[in-house]
């Protein structure tokens, strides 16, 4: 594909690409040129019409985007979108450019899933929606406006706190942006004891809440590494010895304050006890789920999710998208 396909600032630190139409005429192209699948097979994998995929790839050839070969940088990342797709059985992925294997992805992950998130919205939808600092920085990027009957529904407690990456105040602003009902869990993220979450659940409604989440049209969900402990929402919470004894106990990240191994399972640990989250296993059973998330430090946690969560959808970034790959080969 020749360069003007791509956003400004493609090389490494820019937006990603903000035309769905572009998108898709890249991912035909690269189908049926390089990958040599029929027009037929090409809009079965993209789920429209052999007519649109015949337009698409006549378009890309006036508009000169196709040649011999691809010459877009958006190349690599469509080649890294339908293998992780293959290798981790997901419908969809959206891989952000950035290029510094070291850096933070967070603010290009967060704008490439603000727009997924905005086609997503409808009227008379239910989403469901974690927490973290990469949600909480899509907000901007997301298309609000005005839906009948939304709804949104957190999937973990609150943090008594004011803080800047609290799940109900995300929970909060995400409904606001659609003028959606939002349902909130009134009760902290983690308590201090296992008694103290039964008694919770079972006698003061909160399961009731947190069985909305089977009723959700989508969730949103991020995780956590786990290898420091810098994050502003999670001090106060899993204090340091807590977090040395859950690496001893062979977690590798959180989901919802779920503690995973590396094959995806929660952990044998007391804080895994305490939290007031809907559960890996609730969540395994959703019919459409998205994940996003990116960075050095959550590579083993997003393969953990991908493992036993199984996102339907990845939103991440190249550089963690490499990581992925290379560590599954």
């Amino acid at each position: 594909m020749a360069a003007d396909t791509l956003p400004t600032g493609a090389s490494g630190r820019g937006k990603p690409v903000t035309d769905p139409q572009s998108q898709l005429r890249v991912r035909a192209a690269w189908l049926y040129y390089i990958e040599g699948l029929t027009q037929s097979d090409v809009a079965d994998r993209l789920g429209v019409n052999r007519i649109m995929i015949t337009r698409m790839l006549s378009d890309a050839r006036k508009r000169g985007e196709v040649v011999i070969r691809i010459k877009s940088k958006l190349g690599p990342l469509v080649e890294s979108q339908i293998q992780l797709e293959e290798k981790f059985g997901l419908a969809k992925a959206i891989v952000a450019p950035f290029g510094e294997d070291d850096g933070d992805p967070t603010r290009v992950i967060a704008a490439a899933a603000g727009e997924y998130v905005s086609g997503l919205m409808r009227n008379n939808v239910t989403i469901g929606v974690g927490w973290g600092r990469t949600l909480h920085t899509m907000l901007p990027y997301v298309e609000g406006r005005t839906l009948e009957g939304a709804k949104v529904v957190s999937l973990l407690g609150g943090i008594a706190q004011a803080r800047r990456f609290n799940p109900a105040e995300f929970a909060w602003q995400f409904a606001e942006l659609f003028d959606a009902e939002g349902f909130l869990i009134p009760a902290p993220a983690i308590v201090d004891s296992a008694q103290t979450k039964h008694a919770l659940l079972e006698h003061c409604g909160l399961d009731h809440i947190m069985g909305m989440a089977e009723t959700c049209d989508v969730v949103l969900l991020s995780c956590g590494g786990i290898s420091t402990i810098t994050t502003s929402y999670r001090t106060g919470h899993v204090s340091e010895a807590e977090r040395n004894s859950l690496i001893e106990a062979g977690a590798v990240g959180d989901v919802l304050y779920n503690f995973l191994d590396s094959d995806g399972q929660p952990v044998p640990h007391p804080v895994n006890d305490r939290c007031i989250a809907v559960s890996v296993d609730r969540l395994s059973r959703l019919s459409n789920k998205v994940l996003i998330s990116g960075g050095i430090e959550k590579t083993e946690i997003i393969r953990a999710t991908l493992k036993s969560i199984k996102p339907n959808t990845l939103v991440t970034d190249e550089a963690t998208a490499r990581r992925l790959l290379a560590e599954d080969e």
